[in-house]
């Protein structure tokens, strides 16, 4: 609702918008360059991924390592990737949730 009944200012709409879209871009970039971490098996196994979820790095332990069982180290570094993902999500939603919230309801936008 409009105070005192009249039209919205379109100009002022739009550049609201176009202020958000531009936080949101900046955040996407942000997100992009931050690191986040996941592990399994206490530790033997680390994947990091970027904010946007994808994967920069695996350390493995040498201890996870036994050739007899590599479907073991397998399940590790599933669990590590997911557990990263996970965390990358959780810091999406921080930064991005305000903002995708902000712009759903203009109507045209992709949120």
């Amino acid at each position: 609702m409009i105070p005192g009944g009249g039209q919205p200012n379109m100009q002022q709409l739009l550049q609201q918008a176009q202020k958000m879209q531009q936080d949101l871009a900046r955040a996407q970039e942000e997100l992009a360059r931050t690191e986040v971490e996941g592990q399994a098996g206490g530790g033997l196994v680390k994947a990091t991924v970027n904010g946007s979820g994808e994967l920069r790095g695996l350390v493995i332990d040498p201890k996870a390592v036994d050739p007899e069982d590599t479907e073991t180290l397998a399940d590790l570094v599933v669990a590590a990737v997911q557990a990263a993902n996970e965390n990358a999500q959780q810091l999406q939603q921080q930064k991005l949730g305000p903002l995708a919230q902000g712009l759903g309801g203009m109507p045209g936008l992709p949120f």
